[in-house]
Formats: C-alpha cells, structure tokens, sequence
C-alpha cells in the first residue's frame, strides 16, 4: 500500500478514519493539524485569530512535505489542505495517494452543528456551506473516492478505503 492522505470537508472523519486505517495497516497516523499546533506552539483557533490564515496553509505546506516521502503513513490533512494545488500536486508527485471521504453535507452539517467551537473556517451553517460547495472541486481532483453515508463507524470507513485502495490501479 502507499502512503495515504485522507482529504474532504471538516467534520468528514478524516482523523478518527485515518486512526483506524492506519491501525488496519500498521502504519503510522498523522493528523496534519497536530503537527501543524505542535510546531507552531498553539492551537489551529490560536494560529489563525493570532497568526492569520496565511501563516497556518505556510506551515500546513511545510508539514505536509515533510510526511510527503514518508512511507507507511497515513495523513489526515486538514479540510483546506487539499484545495492548494501545490499540496495537491505534492501529494501525488510523491507517490502519495489522495482518499476524498465524500460525506453529505447534511451530515456534515450537523455534526459540526454540535461540534465546531475548534474550527477557525467555521462562522456559521451558511458560511460553512458554501464554503464546503467551493471546497468539492478541489476534493473531487482525489485518486480514490469513498461515498459514504456518514452513519458509518471509523473502523468500517477504514476497510473501504482498503477496499478502494486496493481496486485502484493506480493507489497500489
């Protein structure tokens, strides 16, 4: 398998999936936006109020290049990471492959309507949407695309990304 970078809107399940899929294959996880606030010294809410946004994707891009030759990884990016060409470009150039978790955004909605007091692009359900509808065409640019319901559990998202994985020609 190489190593894998889970893509798609917050709230999609990108961390808890990548935890589960990395345990199925005994790689090692990554969630960017840890790294990201361990470098950084704060969390990704303290990065952007304090820092802006452009020095969060800076450091987002240099994280991302660090586990971009890495084999044996899985990377839960961050729900913007993907929409930068440069990361996109550097993901797949590495041998990396891209999963878009492509959740409903009703789902999506209403989980981050019950939990989005730690995501800086998250004003408001309105604001979140549209956001979401710019964000599908960079995610749709992924090698491999999981269709999901949102009412799975991580373990079995993980087993179709596995799945997917396996019946893409170019992912093996």
């Amino acid at each position: 398998m190489p190593r894998i970078f889970l893509v798609g809107f917050m709230g999609a399940g990108k961390s808890s999936v990548g935890a589960a899929l990395a345990t199925r294959l005994e790689y090692r996880f990554v969630d960017l936006d840890d790294e990201i606030s361990r470098r950084l010294g704060a969390t990704i809410p303290e990065i952007f109020a304090r820092r802006g946004e452009a020095v969060f994707r800076a450091a987002e891009h240099d994280e991302l290049a660090r586990f971009a030759d890495i084999d044996d990884v899985v990377v839960a990016t961050g729900g913007g990471a993907f929409c930068s060409e440069s990361n996109r470009d550097m993901i797949h150039r590495s041998g990396g492959v891209s999963v878009f978790l492509d959740v409903p955004w009703e789902v999506l909605r209403a989980r981050l309507v019950s939990d989005h007091r730690d995501r800086p692009m998250y004003d408001e359900t309105g604001q979140a949407q549209r956001l979401f509808e710019e964000r599908l065409q960079h995610y749709r640019q992924a090698m491999v695309r999981v269709s999901l319901d949102g009412i799975e559990a991580p373990v079995e998202v993980a087993g179709r990304v596995i799945e997917s994985l396996r019946e893409t020609p170019c992912a093996t």
